[in-house]
């Protein structure tokens, strides 16, 4: 078995823009970028060097190493590294000032924000994408093309720990095949959105299943056991269609499949999602390597999150996008 790691082919980036809020004050844009997706800052040739450290979502992530990818073209003396503790655990060594980036697959909580304040770490926060949370099943389950929010929450549930152990539990058409669960880990922003969406309270789940920070093991689990099922962003499902299969969501209009068109329309409820990278203001003032990359990445957002099988930025959000850039640099 064969699961994709989302590697790119560096390609000529495209020119884009991304949704960019201030956390806090003195955070900077990335109007200046070349036309030609290399960065002002820097751009082909200037010879930048230096370390840039990122943390954080497992979902993100891959967004990231794209962006170091094709950026490695651009600047090879510049060494990107990108780890997966999770959005919380990203967020913790953001905080304590050990990153220059923090992957996110949620928006930062107040008391993260409170600790960064605390440590004197002012951001930016940058919606560099979009992506929709799918619900996968083993590619010989044929009873659960279509889940309702209602029967995904009586799974996920956590009153249904030790009670809701086989299909029939969950629907009474269901056969009565052993329910075996995979999903993220505690410290993910993806288990804080599955569960706040699912269960009605962000944290809130059964514990009886196997939590992991890497999505591959939920790929390798449920794509071995035939009552097994597992959540994740929509790009492993998009990446691995052969190995497990994508349920239908019913949130109330119908059942919708998960894609990137229905994460887009707003159609696949409740879902959908955008994903987010923070920067850590002072280090992209101070450090000229930081500050070119992420202008890089920022300008080419959209040509990443397609290349890297993420729902590129709506016409809306480039637009308002270009409106608040405009604003940040007036």
């Amino acid at each position: 078995m064969t699961i994709s790691t989302k590697k790119i082919v560096p390609g000529a980036a495209l020119a884009a823009a991304v949704v960019m809020t201030l956390a806090a004050c003195g955070g900077q844009s990335s109007a200046d970028e070349a036309s030609d997706g290399t960065s002002a800052a820097g751009g082909e040739g200037s010879g930048l060097s230096g370390t840039i450290a990122a943390d954080g979502s497992s979902t993100v992530s891959p967004l990231t190493e794209a962006a170091a990818d094709f950026y490695r073209d651009v600047e090879p003396g510049v060494q990107v590294t990108v780890a997966t503790s999770g959005t919380g655990g990203g967020f913790a060594t953001f905080c304590a000032d050990e990153t220059d980036i923090s992957n996110a697959s949620r928006p930062i909580k107040d008391e993260e924000a409170e600790t960064c304040a605390a440590a004197g770490v002012e951001f930016t926060e940058i919606v560099i994408a979009n992506d929709g949370l799918s619900v996968v099943v083993n590619p010989e389950n044929d009873w659960a093309q279509c889940l309702s929010v209602e029967q995904i929450n009586t799974i996920w549930a956590p009153e249904s720990e030790g009670q809701v152990m086989s299909w029939s539990d969950v629907d009474p058409s269901f056969p009565d095949e052993p329910l075996t669960l995979y999903g993220a880990g505690t410290d993910s922003g993806t288990f804080d959105y599955f569960t706040d969406v699912i269960n009605g309270e962000e944290g809130a789940s059964r514990t009886d299943y196997s939590p992991s920070e890497d999505d591959n093991v939920t790929i390798q689990g449920v794509s071995g056991e035939l009552g097994a099922l597992g959540y994740f962003g929509l790009s492993y499902l998009e990446e691995n269609p052969d190995i497990i299969k994508g349920v239908e969501v019913d949130g109330g209009e119908g059942c919708v499949f998960p894609s990137t068109e229905t994460v887009q329309d707003g159609s696949y409820t409740p879902l959908g999602r955008p994903l987010f990278i923070y920067v850590n203001n002072a280090n992209y003032a101070e450090k000229p390597e930081l500050q070119d990359f992420i202008d890089y990445y920022v300008g080419s957002a959209v040509d990443i999150a397609t290349e890297a099988l993420f729902v590129p930025l709506t016409d809306e959000q480039i637009e308002t996008a270009q409106t608040e850039l405009a604003s940040l640099v007036g």
